[in-house]
């Protein structure tokens, strides 16, 4: 997780990040393009402690054009937000586009 911004289940927004493939197969994002707005995702804390959050949407935006206030800014709510890479490859083999899931606290 971004360890800039908040803590999963305080106040703003967590974001996690993560791949979606790698050189040596699937990586943790990898079925986050298939989530669905409604669908529960659950984050374990270092302590232990497991959180729900629904997700209220998701985006693909180009890498070039990130939204950061939308990603990063500060929310009242609990909000999490689950970043991976999308979209085709540029001529270096890098994909060009961000998914970007948003959630928000169910519970903890």
């Amino acid at each position: 997780w971004y360890t800039g911004g908040a803590v999963p289940g305080g106040p703003g927004p967590a974001v996690l990040i993560g791949h979606n493939d790698t050189r040596f197969g699937r990586a943790v994002f990898h079925d986050l393009k298939d989530i669905r707005k409604g669908a529960e995702v659950r984050v374990r804390d270092t302590n232990g402690t497991s959180l729900s959050f629904r997700v209220t949407g998701k985006e693909t935006v180009a890498k070039k054009a990130f939204p950061t206030e939308r990603v990063y800014g500060a929310t009242q709510e609990s909000t999490l937000r689950l970043i991976t890479c999308d979209g085709a490859f540029d001529a270096e083999g890098h994909p060009v586009d961000n998914l970007i899931v948003h959630a928000e606290l169910i519970f903890g």
